[in-house]
Parts: structure tokens; sequence; C-alpha cells
């Protein structure tokens, strides 16, 4: 959470102070103000799981007042703090229902999208976060181009399709260890497809040349040679293609 919000929402607590002896409507233990104190005062000593609840009792006992959307994030921002990113995704999703044209659903988005990427895990035991996150971040790249976390999303959509990517390449190459080419081919080509921006392409343009060779179809296997040598001429796996090309053209590569 961005240092100039805080120092908004601490500065709103004084002015709340002076105003809340007014309001007799509210009829409970505390006001308003007293929550936001106790809430901040929880988030400075890092007790993130009390902050959150203070915070979110702010949103269910006032769900009129115009901090009620801010307790949200700031209630999302501590369940995040405290590494509870099922309770943050949650709170987010309930901010974005009741405030879908709040100022900070740009951040909320991110966060969201933070909750996600901070869970992806190593490459061979995926649980599908990559791509939630992957999702959230995009979501906020073309509804918020210009937002303070447009950038930091686009650097992050990169990390993850590079991610997405090679979780298809070790589940390829696994798949032709095992001489599984139709699985082989069609993760492989979803990587051309939807990937073609990543490191992984050559690679599974390579492997591609690989796979129709071993199955005996070679004009597949050379079109696939010839897209890896048009668009990265330079690159590795096509100097690696060049120095078997006899065995390719000959269908003998396995």
């Amino acid at each position: 959470m961005h240092t100039k919000k805080l120092l908004v929402l601490l500065g709103a607590v004084s002015i709340l102070t002076a105003c809340a002896g007014t309001d007799n409507e509210i009829d409970i233990e505390r006001s308003l103000p007293e929550i936001y104190e106790t809430a901040y005062a929880e988030l400075n000593d890092k007790d993130y799981e009390q902050a959150a609840a203070e915070f979110l009792k702010v949103e269910s006992q006032y769900p009129s007042s115009p901090w009620a959307a801010d307790a949200l994030v700031m209630a999302a921002y501590s369940h995040y703090m405290d590494d509870d990113f099922a309770g943050a995704i949650l709170v987010v999703d309930r901010f974005m229902r009741f405030h879908p044209g709040h100022k900070d659903v740009p951040y909320m988005l991110y966060l969201r999208g933070m909750c996600y990427y901070r869970q992806v895990s190593d490459v061979r035991r995926e649980p599908g976060m990559s791509a939630y996150a992957l999702q959230q971040f995009q979501q906020l790249v073309e509804r918020f181009p210009k937002s303070e976390y447009a950038e930091n999303a686009k650097n992050k959509i990169t990390v993850l399709k590079n991610y997405i990517a090679g979780k298809a390449m070790y589940s390829a190459r696994s798949d032709m260890a095992k001489q599984n080419w139709p699985s082989a081919i069609s993760r492989l080509q979803s990587v051309v497809q939807t990937a073609q921006e990543t490191v992984m392409t050559p690679e599974a343009l390579y492997r591609l040349t690989e796979c129709y060779t071993a199955i005996g179809l070679p004009e597949q296997a050379y079109g696939y040679a010839e897209m890896l040598r048009l668009n990265f001429p330079d690159n590795e796996w096509t100097k690696k293609l060049d120095k078997k090309a006899g065995d390719f053209e000959s269908g003998k590569e396995k």
C-alpha cells in the first residue's frame, strides 16, 4: 500500500474523531475513528491478522461510511502482508462487488494478481496460480493502462508467460521421452500459438521438428524448421537444427 494513501487515511481519523460526537444514529460500542485508530495501531505493530479484523469491522459496522471502501482496501492489504492470500482475495472480491467504480480498483486488481503471483510454484508442481495471476495483471493493463501499477503488471505478465510456457515445455519434453507424440505436439503448438514472445518459442519449434520427424511426417517437420530459421536465425536452437539438418531431412532424428 503506498505511503500517500496511508497518510490520507490517518489524517481522516482525526477529522472523524472531531465529528464522532455529533452522530447519534450509530449506537455501537466503538466509533468509527476508534476502530480505525486501533486498526492502524495493529498495522504499525505488524499484527496484520488483527489489523485486517479491525478494518473489516469498519466496513461491516459502518457500511454507508465514505471510508468503508478504504477499510476493505486496508483489510486486503493487511491479509496480504500476513501471507493470508486466500483472505486477501476474499476481501478484494467483496470490494469489487460493492465498489466497482472506486478509484482504488486498479490497486485491488494488482493486489489480487500479487496474491496469485506469490503462490506460483516450481514448474513441475504448478497449481494453476500462474494463469490466475496472468489474468488479473492483463485485466489491470487493459482496463487501466495509465495506472501507476500498470508498468509493474506488464513486467509480471512477461514473467508469467515465460513461466507458463516453461511449464508446457517441461510437460512436452516428458511426453517426448515417453514417445507420446500427439500430446507433445499439442503442448508445443500451444507454446508457439499463445506464447510467441517468450524465450521458449525457439525450442518449441525445434521440438516440433523432432516430433514430426519421429512420426514420419517430414513435410510438417520441414515447415517448423523453416519457421525456426526465419524467425530466430541466430538462436542456439536454430544452430542446433542446422547441425542436424541431414538427419531431419532424412527422417532419422528421433
